[in-house]
């Protein structure tokens, strides 16, 4: 992988393709690359949300989602290869029962927000969901593994949970919707 990333600058992108892991070349408006570019953005907004304080459990949980992320752009960059399994996909609905065993009860739907992380997460949440229908597309004409579409659906649950939990360890109930709240 050090030679892989010792040249940065290659040109080889600058006519509008780009080069998947098995070699092939697609070009930079296909389906394959918005999928890869929408794991890749999630991961990033992952990034942003783990440069907040949060308690260590929530941490080590994303710390291990982005590592997955990581792995599951691989899957889609090296058509055929599989390295998202449904292990992945049992581990992200055992951590949202974990997280969401300490929560209140939902009654009402809510409100992105409460604190700044919760508020990144639940952006983050969205990305995830983007990112899956993105995976979606891709799988209506192309070969993709269904723990691939399975992982990006249970990660945007998981995100949604530890939005509500990072609104708890910030000292923040949920932000409720308030049915017709400006409704005259």
């Amino acid at each position: 992988m050090g030679n892989r990333l010792s040249k940065i600058v290659t040109r080889t992108g600058d006519a509008g393709t780009t080069g998947l892991g098995d070699g092939s070349r697609v070009g930079k408006d296909s389906q394959r690359i918005d999928a890869l570019g929408e794991v890749d953005e999630l991961n990033s907004m992952l990034g942003v949300l783990l440069a907040e304080e949060m308690p260590d459990s929530i941490r080590n949980a994303l710390l291990d989602v982005q590592n997955d992320l990581f792995d599951l752009g691989g899957e889609l960059c090296c058509p055929g290869m599989t390295m998202v399994t449904e292990a992945h996909v049992l581990r992200l609905e055992q951590l949202v029962e974990d997280f969401n065993a300490d929560l209140t009860r939902l009654k009402e739907f809510i409100l992105p927000g409460g604190t700044r992380p919760a508020a990144l997460a639940h952006l983050a949440r969205t990305v995830a969901r983007r990112a899956e229908r993105s995976v979606v597309a891709l799988a209506s004409k192309e070969a993709v593994a269904d723990d691939v579409r399975r992982y990006l659906n249970r990660l945007s649950d998981l995100l949604f949970v530890l939005g509500r939990a990072l609104n708890r360890a910030g000292g923040r109930g949920d932000v409720l919707w308030v049915q017709r709240k400006n409704a005259g």
